[in-house]
């Protein structure tokens, strides 16, 4: 289920570059060898999307129960966005604002022309290391949602539940301290799209542990 999540998030995203810049791609071909390399929030949006979709149709395929997959895939999931958050931070891709001192929460300057290229990343610039703050947070979310998953009583759902919550906190909070820059900015500049996101992951996330399900489940 997972490797086809991959693929599908992958080949979505890639498949929506290459049609949003088709005609610059027709007259530079090699330009296709590169595509792997070029980071935008949209494409990274799409992807995720592409593989929910593809992980709701293998669940419904084989008739699985979709709370207890949540559930095992919750811990899982938040180390992935750890390891992703760390890649932005040595790619340079998802970078911060502007830091107002080097000393700011610890700013990181980049300087490597690639960067600049595949992610439009400002060079010779203190900015916040906000993929830091965003990987530590996934990494203690994991955590949270692999205890929760060890209850001896709770009901199908509760770490989904969490994750759901925790991301969206995360989500938002480190948004604050991002470059919106092709993030969609909403609201006269009060928000972004990814923290109208995670408002509704929160919402979502209490959905899921409103206890309406009756009898908890034993330790799974």
């Amino acid at each position: 289920m997972l490797v086809l999540a991959v693929f599908a998030a992958l080949a979505i995203a890639r498949l929506l570059l290459i049609v949003m810049n088709l005609s610059d791609l027709r007259r530079h071909p090699t330009w296709l060898l590169a595509i792997a390399m070029v980071h935008h929030p949209l494409l990274a949006a799409v992807g995720v999307l592409g593989g929910s979709v593809a992980v709701l149709i293998y669940i419904r395929w084989a008739k699985l129960p979709l709370l207890a997959v949540a559930d095992c895939l919750a811990a899982p999931v938040a180390l992935g966005l750890a390891a992703v958050q760390f890649g932005a931070l040595l790619a340079g891709s998802d970078f911060g604002r502007e830091s107002a001192s080097i000393s700011q929460l610890g700013a990181v300057t980049y300087s490597n022309e690639l960067a600049a290229r595949w992610s439009g990343t400002p060079l010779g610039v203190a900015l916040y290391p906000v993929q830091a703050y965003a990987a530590i947070g996934a990494l203690l979310l994991a955590a949270i949602a692999y205890g929760w998953l060890l209850l001896p009583r709770r009901h199908a759902g509760d770490a989904a539940g969490v994750w759901l919550i925790g991301a969206g906190v995360l989500l938002f909070v480190t948004e604050i301290f991002r470059d919106w820059e092709g993030r969609g900015v909403l609201l006269g500049g009060l928000v972004d799209t990814p923290q109208l996101v995670g408002l509704g992951l929160v919402a979502l996330g209490g959905v899921v542990l409103w206890d309406w399900r009756g009898e908890r489940l034993t330790h799974v």
